[in-house]
């Protein structure tokens, strides 16, 4: 019997798989086809795919108080079929996002495999929390990893978002690197300490300003440059929400 994957759904109900551009971390702007997996184990208040995991009926806080049916935001749909589908949107790389998509870390190791089968030279992408440790067999699957461990802004116990056995296991993997999301230089400190915690390289971490549209990223990423530079990181914008708007499949 074939895996399954749990896929968010688009407006028009259909799995979340799209291209379009990177509009974050190491590869933004480049060309990438996106799965977007439903189900998470974290609940940042100011998530922007909340409709992934903020399900009706749970307890779980969010600024903008929504909830969402499962029902209609989540499709189950065969390994076989989704690669089909991603390979019908040809780009040089797949980011495979969520969600959390280490919940579903099984069925997205059959998924690359059938997706390397098919297209040997594709750049597999994975986002993820960084909360829960990735297998051996993933970790030789995919090429990059960005890893986002969140900040207490986030709204989630540290004692689970900043797993330590997790966090060891992707700072040493020269494929991953690090992106933090911050609303403040604050936050920038607290990724330099855990970074430094873990014996992340400067040249493998990326701050990202907090913000789902133009204005907000407009106006906080100014005041994250300083202590950006201090630290010797990358900076990252949110290229697709300046383009798009906080829409889904883009």
């Amino acid at each position: 019997m074939s895996a399954t994957l749990k896929l968010a759904r688009n407006d028009q109900g259909e799995p979340e798989i799209f291209r379009s551009i990177q509009g974050e971390g190491r590869a933004i702007g480049r060309p990438r086809t996106f799965v977007r997996l439903s189900g998470c184990n974290l609940h940042c208040v100011w998530c922007d795919t909340a409709y992934t995991w903020n399900w009706n009926g749970t307890p779980f806080a969010h600024e903008r108080g929504v909830k969402f049916d499962p029902s209609a935001e989540m499709v189950k749909i065969d390994v076989a079929d989704a690669a089909a589908q991603i390979l019908a949107l040809p780009s040089e790389g797949v980011v495979i996002t969520g969600g959390e998509p280490t919940l579903q870390a099984d069925a997205l190791i059959a998924l690359i495999d059938v997706l390397r089968a098919r297209a040997p030279d594709l750049l597999i992408e994975f986002e993820t929390n960084g909360s829960i440790a990735p297998s051996g067999a993933l970790c030789e699957r995919v090429d990059l990893f960005m890893v986002s461990p969140k900040l207490a802004h986030s709204g989630n116990d540290a004692s689970v978002a900043l797993n330590e056995r997790a966090l060891s296991v992707f700072a040493q993997l020269p494929s991953a690197y690090f992106k933090f999301v911050a609303k403040t230089s604050t936050d920038i400190e607290t990724a330099a300490a855990i970074a430094k915690r873990f014996g992340v390289p400067a040249g493998r971490v990326y701050i990202m300003p907090e913000g789902t549209t133009p204005e907000a990223l407009d106006a906080r990423g100014p005041g994250l440059i300083d202590a950006t530079l201090a630290y010797g990181f990358s900076y990252s914008d949110r290229l697709h929400i300046h383009l798009f708007g906080q829409k889904r499949g883009v």
